[in-house]
């Protein structure tokens, strides 16, 4: 039974911070030195301070980018930066914006509030990917020491006939409270709802639904380490603590504004490699078209990019380029006995899915990259931006290249309640959510009123 809760969110002051869209940022993981530099220049109140600040050569146990970021934090509460929302709330929170690349417009719709954390395996919250340690590291230091979940984790739950957004359209016919453009040119904006009756609504409605997570895996387990860390403390379990719930934005799987990008895989250091023994291997297990790219012009590049969706609609279908050519080549999956033996302990369900016939037929077997290496990403650089990963290619940067059609979210929700998990970077939503719009703090912080 899934548990979500209404509470009283932490958000900008916008009397004191002016232009919001100069201190919101992507969330941690998507944040580039480059964007952090960029983050830290446009306001001293930037949210980037909080969730990945600067380090220094001079950091020590007692000064470090944790405790920054509590001082900050602490600060930002007393100077009146970040207030208190009068009552507890649920936020309906909307995105407007445009796929890339092609530019349909979209709006993806769903809500923030704090859900129940629950063990895996109860039949409540279910994974869909491998998390890393080093991430679970640094994400855990943060939240010991800022002792607030300052990010919303990215939820799925299915609602065939919208019941849930039914209740939510209620109270989105006011302009929102929140509204910002981000650096993207995606549109933000939040409503927060107050009425008990709605609130109440939304916990019932959502109480029968398996929650699977989207995005901020990490973050979850995270969550669950600290969780255990405050009972083992406490020497008792109680629900209402407040360390038994995080900050989640959950999406309706069915909601037509939910999209998943592709991440392409690019091939390097492999020892020993010979195109054309591989390209014997290809041809023995996928039907192969080659289309050539001529100068590659953004055309052409559309070109190609529209046969690859169109193949995949028909059955599995890869794109490959091979270091230096100007030939990209569609790969239509023929399985064969050969193949058959190679996809042995998939399940069905996994046998649809290109991101696992594709590491486990042509880069395990067919490269001869062990599962463990492409977990440890060596040899294997992901990438979203198609271009970028066939100038990889063509300019002889990588070794091959390899090019998806996008995840299906409903593959995504089957996979994780089947039990199984996806390949590394089987999914790309987007856009992502936008950090510094709400966050949950663990404790009762101290307002400026209170000095």
């Amino acid at each position: 039974m899934a548990k979500l809760y209404p509470f009283r969110g932490w958000r900008y002051n916008k009397e004191k911070v002016g232009d919001l869209a100069a201190v919101v940022t992507q969330p941690y993981d998507k944040i580039t030195p480059a964007m952090q530099a960029r983050y830290y220049e446009r306001s001293p109140y930037n949210f980037v301070r909080l969730i990945l600040g600067k380090s220094s050569p001079e950091d020590t146990e007692a000064n470090n980018v944790y405790t920054r970021a509590r001082e900050d934090l602490l600060r930002w509460v007393r100077e009146g930066i970040f207030v208190e929302d009068r009552a507890p709330a649920i936020y309906v929170y909307a995105q407007r914006y445009r796929v890339p690349p092609e530019g349909l417009v979209k709006v993806r719709r769903g809500f923030v509030a704090l859900g129940q954390l629950e063990d895996f395996g109860r039949g409540v919250i279910f994974p869909h990917e491998r998390t890393l340690r080093g991430p679970k590291e640094d994400r855990l230091r943060l939240l010991r020491t800022v002792r607030a979940h300052l990010e919303p984790i990215f939820m799925l739950y299915d609602d065939p006939a919208f019941e849930v957004q039914a209740v939510l359209d209620q109270y989105t016919a006011e302009p929102p409270e929140v509204e910002v453009t981000d650096e993207y040119g995606v549109e933000h904006w939040l409503w927060p709802v107050y009425a008990p009756e709605a609130i109440e609504a939304i916990q019932r409605l959502m109480a029968p639904r398996p929650l699977v997570i989207a995005d901020g895996h990490h973050r979850y387990e995270t969550a669950l380490i600290y969780r255990d860390e405050q009972r083992a403390r406490a020497g008792s379990v109680s629900e209402s603590y407040p360390y038994e719930r995080m900050l989640m934005a959950f999406f309706n799987l069915r909601d037509e504004g939910l999209t998943i990008l592709p991440t392409h895989r690019l091939i390097f250091g492999i020892e020993a490699f010979d195109p054309k023994r591989f390209f014997d291997f290809v041809a023995r297990h996928f039907d192969v078209v080659s289309l050539p790219l001529g100068d590659g012009s953004p055309e052409m590049l559309a070109h190609v990019r529209a046969r690859l969706a169109e193949e995949g609609k028909r059955r599995l279908t890869f794109g490959l380029m091979l270091a230096g050519s100007a030939v990209f080549h569609l790969l239509g999956f023929r399985p064969t006995a050969e193949t058959e033996a190679q996809c042995e302990g998939m399940t069905p369900l996994e046998r649809t899915l290109d991101t696992a016939v594709l590491h486990r037929v042509l880069i395990e077997h067919g490269l001869g990259v062990s599962e463990e290496a492409i977990q440890g990403e060596r040899h294997i650089i992901y990438v979203r931006e198609f271009e970028e990963g066939v100038r990889a290619v063509r300019e002889g940067r990588v070794q091959l290249g390899f090019f998806l059609n996008p995840t299906r979210v409903e593959h995504v929700y089957a996979m994780a309640l089947s039990g199984r998990l996806m390949p590394q970077k089987s999914t790309d939503f987007y856009p992502k959510l936008l950090s510094g719009l709400v966050f949950y703090s663990l404790e009762k912080l101290a307002p400026i009123e209170a000095e």
